[in-house]
């Protein structure tokens, strides 16, 4: 960030104003995929392409992305459901690493009696945030568990409207042997186009007994950003 005062320099004031004025204005510049963010469908793609067969260098401007911005995401207002993936390992924080894939995340489902209908948000809890982000920062943002390259298939194939997660970046890392390095990033979202949500607060809902719930998610309102910091609510 940076404090600045435009036409100022000097000790000039802004007699324009009607008095001798002087002010001071903020210029900022941050990463946008921070904190509890949405990944849209320009985020990631595949050998230059992105959802839809859009070509980056059709969409890929400086000023923003001139397609799948989400500014165009419509607000997000649906049934959401968490599967427990801490619970059904027998842990509070998942290990940096761990990793799920269909038959976890069904034999998980079916002990937690969680069902998912086409155009649900399903979200994953591994104890990750609530375990690491104090304790362990550094190891919080650069490691983490979370889904499989297959699993993200299974995930597409259920056809829900978001899959997230309380970790930074949904799939785990270092990823299971064998797999591509956030992979279903582009399964999701290239492939299908199903958003990404992440560092969800799933350990509230957790620790209240919570796994079926409202999702309410207001419009981004920045034009052509690839992300989006969220505030979703959880209605139970």
């Amino acid at each position: 960030m940076q404090v600045v005062q435009p036409n100022q320099q000097g000790g000039q004031k802004l007699a324009e104003f009607g008095y001798q004025g002087n002010y001071n204005d903020d210029l900022l510049q941050t990463w946008i995929g921070i904190g509890s963010q949405l990944d849209g469908l320009g985020h990631m793609g595949e050998d230059g392409y992105y959802y839809n067969c859009l070509d980056e260098k059709e969409i890929s401007a400086l000023s923003g992305l001139t397609k799948l911005g989400t500014h165009a995401v419509p607000p997000l207002v649906a049934r959401a459901v968490i599967v427990d993936m801490a619970k059904h390992f027998g842990t509070d924080t998942m290990a940096a690493g761990a990793h799920f894939g269909e038959l976890e995340i069904k034999a998980a489902m079916a002990n937690q009696n969680v069902t998912v209908n086409e155009g649900d948000i399903v979200l994953f809890h591994t104890g990750w945030t609530d375990g690491m982000l104090t304790n362990d920062p550094m190891a919080w943002g650069s490691t983490q568990p979370g889904l499989t390259n297959e699993g993200a298939v299974y995930m597409a194939s259920l056809k829900p409207m978001a899959v997230g997660a309380d970790t930074w970046g949904l799939e785990a890392i270092p990823p299971k042997p064998g797999d591509k390095v956030f992979y279903g990033h582009v399964t999701l979202l290239k492939d299908h186009g199903i958003y990404i949500l992440e560092t969800m607060n799933t350990g509230a809902l957790v620790r209240d007994g919570v796994n079926e719930f409202m999702f309410v998610l207001g419009q981004p309102r920045i034009q052509g950003t690839v992300q989006a910091m969220i505030n979703p609510v959880a209605l139970y």
